[in-house]
């Protein structure tokens, strides 16, 4: 990102670094771009200031795995591979399938609110962060949340620092809570035939008893519709499972599915032009429909079964937001042409922005941390 360039990079090593560093920006009006992997830089609005970029490398270390308690302690620069190559010596996982995971740091899939597939079985990170420390702008260190599952006490910081971009203050360590490893999991590809059979048949398996963990919908422009199931378990659990879907999926084509097919959404993820968006599940085929008859050619697309898209595109979004907003859902543009510029990369949030201005009025005052990357110029 040129804005960048000519910014000063610190790397703190710990936490009282970092609320020192935090602290004398915001004394001398400097703008801090924090930064974990740098997989998501270019992601929503350029911020439109760039004093300061605050590294997370160095604060990188798992804390505490109480695999005793399904839970871990971790902090915000340990990459989320390192994390589960610790956890997997307990033969437990975090259960989320992020973008690019040898790169991406703990504290950057927090404030993205990356997550996959995986949570329509096991939630997205909202559902499985408990706990958080985050430094604020004015230096001060905020803790919330506990080490253990059930901890409902206290200002629900995790929930709302997940997802605000790097706006409300830096991410230093966050507690979760785990899953086992499964003991086997297969994936199956479906040939729908077409966008109307391929809604019908994702419909028809959320509504049937199936215990699938993963399930996705992905098409490319002049390509036939094909959706991708995953289910975990044990060999026979998982078999018979197999025999309920091909039974419910008849006629169509049931195939062993490759283990790439899960990667399709890093792929149109690292396209140039990149929006995500939020349907209700029963509007994909429809809103598909809708993105070839915008698009003008080339275009890709993955959904889950959640309703939430991804989709590379190059063709202007400000038709396809209009529609998709109709229809009472969203389009965010994470990385676009500049012709997207001019409708910003977050949509219509309604009666809900000035309650967010509020909250980053609360939090940091003087504009210091990430200032304008965030919804309606936060």
């Amino acid at each position: 990102m040129d804005i960048l360039r000519d910014a000063r990079v610190v790397e703190p090593a710990n936490e009282e670094e970092v609320s020192t560093a935090l602290g004398c920006a915001n004394r001398d009006g400097l703008a801090v771009i924090p930064r974990g992997g740098g997989t998501k830089l270019d992601w929503g609005n350029p911020p439109a200031r760039a004093d300061i970029v605050l590294s997370t490398a160095k604060l990188n270390r798992v804390l505490e795995h109480a695999w005793a308690d399904l839970t871990v302690t971790v902090e915000a620069g340990c990459t989320v591979a390192d994390l589960q190559r610790t956890l997997a010596q307990h033969g437990q996982r975090l259960a989320i399938d992020v973008l690019w995971p040898e790169r991406a740091t703990i504290g950057g899939i927090l404030a993205t609110n990356d997550s996959g597939v995986l949570r329509l079985a096991y939630g997205a990170l909202r559902d499985l962060v408990i706990g958080a420390t985050l430094v604020l702008a004015d230096g001060t260190i905020a803790r919330s949340g506990g080490k253990v599952v059930k901890n409902v006490a206290g200002y629900d910081l995790p929930k709302l620092v997940t997802g605000a971009m790097g706006t409300l203050g830096v991410i230093t360590q966050a507690t979760f809570r785990l899953h086992p490893l499964p003991r086997k999991t297969r994936s199956l590809t479906i040939a729908a035939g077409d966008r109307e059979k391929a809604q019908r048949l994702l419909m028809a398996i959320e509504a049937a008893t199936l215990a699938h963990v993963a399930l996705q919908w992905r098409m490319a422009a002049g390509a036939e519709p094909l959706l991708d199931i995953q289910f975990e378990g044990t060999a026979a659990g998982i078999e018979a499972q197999e025999v309920k879907l091909r039974e419910l999926a008849q006629p169509a084509v049931v195939a062993e599915g490759s283990p790439d097919v899960w990667l399709v959404r890093e792929r149109v993820a690292e396209s140039k032009s990149v929006a995500k968006l939020s349907v209700l599940p029963s509007r994909i085929a429809e809103t598909l429909e809708a993105i070839a008859k915008i698009s003008g050619g080339d275009w890709r697309a993955v959904f889950q079964a959640t309703g939430i898209g991804w989709l590379a595109i190059e063709a202007p979004l400000e038709q396809l937001r209009t529609y998709v907003e109709n229809e009472g859902g969203s389009v965010t543009i994470l990385r676009g042409s500049r012709d997207d510029a001019s409708i910003g990369a977050w949509g219509d949030t309604g009666a809900a922005l000035a309650l967010m201005r509020a909250v980053k009025q609360q939090f940091d005052p003087n504009g210091t941390l990430n200032p304008g990357r965030f919804v309606g110029g936060i």
